[in-house]
């Protein structure tokens, strides 16, 4: 009997012990960045410095030379929806390992195509492409690596890794001009073209284009098929403006101010007084 409670003991705390959770050491974080009209998705592990020495000649950390997993455990991964730029260099759509070499002025960035690897075993033969980027300093030190999407613009943003006080900043960036070209023409060839349609053809050829006269021409069909939209006037004087047509400018801003104000909306009605005062 005392044997068979000392087994029933034993089993209870084995399997307390096998129901310990503890933090992993090197936590593991996931990024999602809307970028262009797709999406960069990262994971990567971040490593302590915990007063280690890294970044330097046979240091216990990411030495000189030394081809690096960029972070801990498994590979860093970065995946991306549609074709990018990365440093001048084409990458297509599909998911990658980031590998790196730190130097002492100048990292070699590593795009390998081996996504699945631990993070152990680095093959050259799967690389797609490599560049460098120069290493910049920073002021204040950063105890936990760091990956981070930053500068996020239309088609362009920066991949920035940090530890310690050194930081490298990627050049990421993608071609969506031509995509958007392309959903208007299909948008605008349609049989029922609302007004919706108009203001995002307007918006197309005066942010992106730069072609005023097909941006002033759609934002007038735009008004015309919804002629309470004050926020479509303020848009059609815009145009107005930067074509230098004052007048017309003026004339649409103060539309815009009396169809805001009889929909209560302050915002347009400040917006289209401000664009008057800079005529």
């Amino acid at each position: 009997m005392k044997q068979l409670l000392l087994l029933a003991a034993t089993i209870c705390t084995l399997s307390a012990t096998a129901q310990i959770k503890m933090p992993a050491p090197s936590s593991t974080q996931t990024i999602t960045q809307d970028f262009g009209l797709g999406k960069i998705e990262l994971i990567y592990s971040r490593p302590n410095i915990k007063g280690r020495v890294l970044f330097k000649e046979n240091s216990e950390l990411a030495p000189l030379g030394k081809v690096w997993r960029t972070g801990a455990n498994a590979v860093t991964k970065i995946k991306f929806s549609d074709p990018v730029m990365m440093a001048g260099k084409a990458i297509d759509t599909g998911s990658y390992a980031i590998w790196t070499i730190p130097g002492k002025k100048e990292w070699t960035i590593i795009i390998n195509k081996d996504a699945k690897n631990w993070g152990t075993v680095y093959s050259e033969a799967d690389d797609l492409c490599r560049f460098t980027i120069e290493e910049e300093s920073m002021k204040t030190s950063v105890e936990s690596f760091t990956m981070q999407f930053a500068d996020i613009k239309a088609e362009s943003c920066e991949l920035h890794l940090m530890w310690g006080t050194t930081a490298i900043r990627i050049p990421i960036t993608t071609n969506v001009k031509e995509k958007i070209r392309a959903q208007v023409d299909k948008a605008l060839s349609g049989d029922k073209i609302t007004a919706g349609t108009y203001q995002a053809a307007a918006n197309f050829y005066y942010e992106w284009d730069k072609d005023y006269n097909k941006a002033l021409a759609n934002a007038a069909k735009a008004t015309e098929a919804s002629p309470k939209a004050f926020y479509l006037f303020l848009l059609k004087a815009k145009i107005e403006k930067d074509l230098g047509d004052k007048v017309s400018a003026k004339a649409d801003a103060e539309k815009c101010i009396a169809l805001a104000i009889e929909a209560k909306n302050d915002d347009y009605v400040r917006q289209a007084k401000l664009l008057i005062s800079k005529l």
